[in-house]
């Protein structure tokens, strides 16, 4: 019943989508009560929507930004699943524990004390903080790590050598402070520790669909497991992503990045330049254009690959802006 009203409001909202702004393939968007309805019609053989959703340490570690953002992720009446970041916290506790924090290209090395540190901090106080307030807000949450069900098994990120290692998975808010060379293994050799790689095809999606269908929203701490007892810590981007394409087949899947932009700048000291979409053709022109700067093209780059991989869309904006970017009527960067 709820599906068929659904669909009604949403081919009646067809008409009144303004132009200039991008539209869904998904469907038309419901905006009624502060855009709180699924704006995702059953426009892919009847699938369900389900959006995707990633919050950075940027907004964990503000208070205000956090409240506000989880009033409006709470309001969102469809299927729903938030990833979180670990924020500066554990860097402050782990300074009080006599714990140093390393990083080598941006990552975290995850040593064994930084293990149970960001265990401890990430899949604790920061995941049952956010997973209380939601659960104040009637949003019926549930907080999780990838050990729990067995959702996100992963694999320890095996040792790498600095000519081939890449950036563009910066731990949340954290500062970086290079880790010289000589751990053992060799000139530009780099064990990140206890980190871990996901294999979208190996999460437990049976689990996952089963907490959706009985209206939990799981909330997902930063880490995953070895299936060997050993807990690892996993970029939240890279957790976002691969649940999204686990989860594709099954639902109609948004996949979306909150961060500190409104969406893609085409001019990086233009906060109005976003780039409203970008297809492949579109990003192979801007970046023979040389129009985007550095830091977003592993976001991009991760989007086009999700798609390629069955997520439906892919939307970069504001995390301010959730609410109009869960819609038809995106004022982000969609990615399709």
């Amino acid at each position: 019943m709820k599906e068929s009203k659904l669909n009604d409001k949403n081919l009646n909202k067809d008409a009144k989508i303004a132009s200039g702004l991008q539209t869904s393939p998904l469907g038309a968007g419901g905006e009624t009560e502060s855009l709180q309805t699924s704006p995702l019609a059953s426009g892919d053989g009847g699938s369900i929507p389900l959006f995707v959703i990633k919050i950075g340490g940027n907004i964990v570690d503000d208070e205000i930004a956090l409240q506000s953002f989880l009033k409006n992720f709470a309001s969102i009446q469809a299927n729903k699943i938030l990833i979180h970041g670990g924020g500066k916290i554990a860097t402050k506790i782990g300074e009080q524990l006599g714990i140093k924090s390393n990083y080598v290209n941006g990552r975290r090395i995850t040593d064994a004390a930084t293990i149970d540190l960001v265990t401890m901090v990430y899949g604790g106080l920061v995941n049952k903080k956010i997973v209380a307030k939601l659960q104040s807000m009637q949003c019926n949450a549930i907080g999780l790590t990838g050990a729990d069900a067995n959702i996100i098994p992963a694999k320890k990120r095996p040792i790498v050598f600095s000519s081939i290692a890449v950036s563009g998975e910066k731990a949340d808010g954290l500062q970086t402070s290079p880790l010289a060379s000589g751990d053992g293994f060799g000139d530009g050799a780099i064990d990140y520790g206890f980190v871990g790689d996901v294999t979208p095809s190996n999460i437990g999606v049976q689990n996952l669909q089963a907490l959706l269908s009985n209206n939990f929203t799981p909330v997902f701490a930063p880490l995953t497991h070895d299936g060997n007892g050993q807990m690892l810590n996993t970029n939240a981007d890279t957790i976002a992503s691969s649940l999204a394409v686990a989860l594709s087949s099954i639902y109609d899947v948004r996949l979306i990045y909150c961060f500190e932009k409104k969406g893609v700048l085409e001019n990086v000291e233009d906060e109005n330049s976003v780039i409203t979409l970008i297809t492949k053709e579109k990003y192979a022109q801007l970046l023979q254009d040389k129009k985007l700067f550095d830091g977003i093209l592993p976001k991009i780059d991760n989007a086009f690959a999700a798609i390629d991989n069955g997520v439906k869309e892919v939307l970069i904006g504001d995390a301010n802006d959730l609410l109009q970017n869960i819609t038809a009527q995106t004022i982000g960067t969609l990615i399709k």
